[in-house]
């Protein structure tokens, strides 16, 4: 029997309702026996010194989803050299999982949108079926992506979320604004945000750093 497995990339920096709300729904909508979380070691898409330290995101991501037995936190690439290509993460998936597993990627319609920009999109439909969050008021134009990557639209899911406009990187604002944050992302997350005083100073004095161990 098959069984389906959800993959929810991302920096998560910090990770917030809005992540939350798709991945349920995404679990919910498809049936998926899981949802693994993983925060991106060094994101492509970012310079580096941009995003908080590695340590810092996989425990926020770890603090957010502690409560659903449904979401697993997934180190896969702390080890990992390099940039955090999605399409080698599910290869590495693929791997260990086994064939016995259909991968569902869960996105959002804006990365959909810049899809074809990413690192072998033509090998990521190998590997996975793509979960969309569609988004009120914001729509792409399927028919040019397809004809940019063909078999996209046979691979995408199309899921219906509630909307909700929040933004990790809006979040930083507000917290070197000195604006609320509470009720957009889960309690034990502000807390931590407020306790490393994160956002606020450089990482040297966000707590501490990410080193790699031998």
């Amino acid at each position: 029997m098959t069984r389906r497995i959800g993959v929810f990339g991302g920096t998560f920096d910090p990770i917030h309702y809005g992540h939350l709300v798709i991945a349920e729904d995404a679990r919910v909508y498809l049936q998926l026996e899981k949802v693994l979380f993983v925060p991106a070691r060094q994101p492509p898409h970012k310079p580096s010194g941009s995003y908080s330290s590695f340590q810092h995101r996989v425990r926020m991501t770890e603090l957010a989803i502690a409560d659903n037995p449904h979401f697993v936190l997934s180190l896969i690439e702390a080890e990992r050299p390099g940039p955090s290509y999605t399409v080698e993460t599910l290869r590495q998936l693929r791997a260990q999982l086994g064939p016995d597993v259909e991968l569902y990627f869960v996105i959002g319609m804006d990365s959909l949108a810049n899809i074809t920009t990413w690192y072998k999109p033509a090998e990521l439909l190998t590997l996975c079926r793509i979960v969309v969050a569609e988004r009120a008021g914001y729509h792409v134009d399927l028919s040019v992506l397809e004809e940019a990557l063909p078999g996209l639209k046979d691979n995408l899911v199309l899921i219906d979320t509630p909307e909700l406009s929040i933004s990790s990187t809006d979040l930083q604002r507000r917290v070197r604004s000195g604006l609320a944050i509470r009720y957009q992302l889960p309690p034990q997350v502000e807390k931590y945000i407020y306790e490393h005083r994160l956002y606020l100073n450089n990482e040297e004095e966000n707590g501490f750093s990410w080193r790699e161990t031998p």
